[in-house]
């Protein structure tokens, strides 16, 4: 055999397995790299749909607290309403009961008085046991 010619053909072989090898490198690079960058995309798809959901129930819980901090000021302003209605409503049943008394008292001056000492003298008997 010819020993030259084996080497050239050696060196050929490996220069071929050496080009071989490096384009296997190369795909190999190439699909870790679309693996990577698939990667990369499903997780930033993951990412923003989180956020939205996220930023979605913010929205809602927004939503139902200033609702409900509108229905309590509204409940408060309808009770504010229904006290001073019935404040006004007492202050009216006193003014007439006072102006009922003086009418009374302006008709019958004595039977006033006398109803006067007989409510004192009463009440000085149930203070004093």
């Amino acid at each position: 055999m010819n020993k030259p010619a084996d080497h050239v053909a050696n060196a050929a072989t490996a220069a071929a397995n050496t080009v071989s090898a490096a384009e296997r490198i190369d795909a190999r690079a190439e699909r870790v790299k679309q693996a990577t960058s698939e990667a990369v995309d499903r997780t930033k798809d993951a990412v923003e749909r989180a956020a939205d959901k996220v930023e979605s129930g913010l929205h809602t819980a927004t939503d139902k607290a200033a609702h409900g901090a509108t229905r309590a000021a509204e409940k408060a302003e309808e009770v504010k309403m229904r006290g001073k209605e019935a404040y006004d409503e007492a202050v009216d049943k006193t003014n007439d009961w006072l102006d009922t008394a003086r009418e009374y008292v302006r008709e019958k001056p004595v039977q006033s008085i006398a109803l006067a000492l007989a409510a004192g003298w009463l009440a000085g008997r149930i203070l004093r046991n």
